[in-house]
């Protein structure tokens, strides 16, 4: 039997018990919770959607592998680099998701002016955010402007799913897209400009939320 309320009490329990962890400092119960997150994300997306998108499980598994590669970053640079590529495939696999899940039969309600004045302030953060964080990226500065190039693309393409799929639909994948970009932002300017109080919990907070947001989005457009 389908029981998608368990996974998603689960999903939240988890997520809660992860926050306090980073609030805490329990290293051991953060490599235990974080972990958890997204396969029990994953599972409710499956007992809960009637036809899943295999773009937006390919975006959950990539997060999982960055969510898993990223617990070792302190130890090598280089899982910090395997984090990163993991997260931006998993970008990748959200746009084509966004793509797909939209009303192919219904005329683009966003004109090219609507789409600029929508556009802009998500480019004007994503560039404003590379440009404080470029002195200090040193040998990482390309592999990090491409993620933020990608990170970018993702926002605007959740943006232009307007009109072209249920309200609930559009703002809960938006809210999510958003939220992604400002636990993204978060991390970097932790990890490369200026260490920030409690960052873990906000990142993480901000991460979970946006990937139940985007997750619910998805299945409501499945709905209309």
């Amino acid at each position: 039997m389908k029981r998608p309320w368990l996974y998603i009490i689960l999903f939240i329990g988890v997520s809660l018990t992860e926050v306090i962890a980073r609030w805490g400092g329990w290293t051991i119960v953060h490599f235990v919770a974080k972990p958890l997150i997204i396969p029990l994300l994953l599972g409710y997306y499956l007992t809960k959607s009637d036809t899943p998108s295999y773009f937006l499980i390919g975006a959950l598994v990539a997060s999982w592998a960055g969510d898993v590669l990223l617990l070792f970053q302190s130890r090598n640079e280089i899982f910090f680099l395997l984090g990163l590529s993991a997260f931006l495939m998993a970008h990748l696999f959200y746009i084509f998701c966004y793509r797909q899940n939209r009303a192919a039969n219904q005329p683009d309600q966003l004109l090219t002016t609507r789409k600029i004045r929508l556009s802009f302030p998500v480019l004007l953060v994503g560039t404003g955010l590379v440009v404080l964080l470029n002195p200090s990226l040193g040998d990482l500065k390309m592999p990090v402007l491409m993620y933020a190039l990608i990170l970018i693309f993702m926002v605007l393409n959740a943006v232009f799913r307007y009109g072209r799929t249920s309200p609930g639909s559009f703002w809960l994948v938006f809210a999510g897209a958003v939220l992604f970009m400002i636990s993204d932002s978060l991390l970097a300017i932790d990890k490369f400009f200026i260490p920030l109080a409690y960052s873990g919990v906000m990142i993480m907070g901000t991460y979970a939320t946006a990937q139940l947001l985007i997750v619910m989005g998805i299945i409501r457009h499945g709905k209309i």
